[in-house]
């Protein structure tokens, strides 16, 4: 049975996500002590004891989810279960593609915690508040989200920004745009067509001076070859080399999520099972509406890691 690692993206964040693991093991407890101290910040104190809003603002949200997803990777090696034994792929949705390539070895987790608060403030102030906006239409396929995006966006900025799974697509851009979309879904036969509760506009041309702060950022860092391949968001296909990386997570910020297509790649390389690596079993949802045959299991608590041990 072929495996692939996946790694959770914004929106999976709870209160206390993680804690039990830290108290459970050792190892998941170095790594909020590691990623608190890389980021000067008691950041696990926020996710486990804080309110819900502080912990949601996109630069809190991003490197908690990727540090609850290590947590796990890490009690699952307690277990004796590594990444490199167990799984052929690794894949993220949005940040949790930052988390997939921690996992897999080619960032740090403290370069990675760095990476992921630049990230979230950078594309927190990449728009003001107010003036973009995300919606998901559902009961849509891409092709025809696609076709709505550039209908309502009349001069304006409205691109597919998710893919998610054949009938889930997230729309962003400017709030008229995307408010537009809408009522376009509507009337093509979306199911549902709603705004998210969402502080920007992520994943489109809105964005650009973001993806411009995270060129200079990933600049900085290390990447390493990863000890199994990425499927990038934006290619949706597997990639080993260090600098191609690079180059897809700057993209990554004004790109789609193609995560759809990269869990039919996935399917067309033979991954017939999938582990959740952390919070939430958002993605495990997405998978079973992509690939009906697909086996999905989240871990992301202790009971989890003894279960996943079989």
């Amino acid at each position: 049975m072929t495996r692939a690692f996946v790694f959770p993206g914004q929106g999976a964040q709870t209160i206390g996500m993680g804690r039990a693991l830290a108290e459970a093991y050792p190892a998941a407890k170095a790594v909020f002590d590691e990623v608190d101290a890389a980021l000067g910040q008691n950041l696990s104190a926020l996710i486990w004891e804080g309110e819900i809003e502080t912990l949601t603002l996109t630069e809190n949200a991003q490197p908690a989810l990727m540090a609850t997803s290590i947590a796990a990777l890490r009690a699952l090696e307690a277990e004796g279960i590594t990444l490199a034994g167990s799984a052929s792929f690794v894949a993220g949705h949005s940040l949790g593609e930052y988390s997939a390539l921690c996992a897999a070895g080619a960032l740090t987790l403290s370069d990675t915690a760095r990476l992921l608060r630049i990230r979230g403030r950078a594309m927190q102030e990449a728009v003001p508040v107010g003036v973009g906006a995300m919606a998901a239409l559902l009961g849509l396929d891409f092709e025809t989200a696609t076709a709505v995006a550039a209908e309502a966006a009349q001069g304006e900025v409205c691109q597919a920004a998710n893919d998610n799974d054949p009938a889930q697509v997230v729309v962003s851009g400017h709030r008229g745009a995307v408010e537009r979309a809408l009522d376009i879904a509507k009337a093509k036969g979306a199911k549902r067509a709603l705004l998210l509760p969402v502080s920007a506009p992520f994943h489109c041309a809105l964005m650009q001076p973001a993806a411009a702060v995270m060129a200079e950022a990933l600049a900085a860092v290390v990447i390493s070859k990863p000890v199994v391949p990425v499927v990038a968001n934006v290619r949706a296909e597997a990639v080993t080399e260090p600098d191609r990386l690079r180059d897809l997570l700057v993209a990554q910020v004004t790109g789609s999520v193609r995560w759809r297509e990269s869990v039919q790649w996935l399917e067309r390389a033979g991954v017939t099972e999938y582990w959740e690596i952390g919070a939430g079993k958002a993605l495990s949802g997405m998978i079973k509406r992509i690939s009906k045959e697909a086996q999905t299991r989240a871990v992301g608590t202790p009971e989890d890691v003894l279960a996943a041990k079989g």
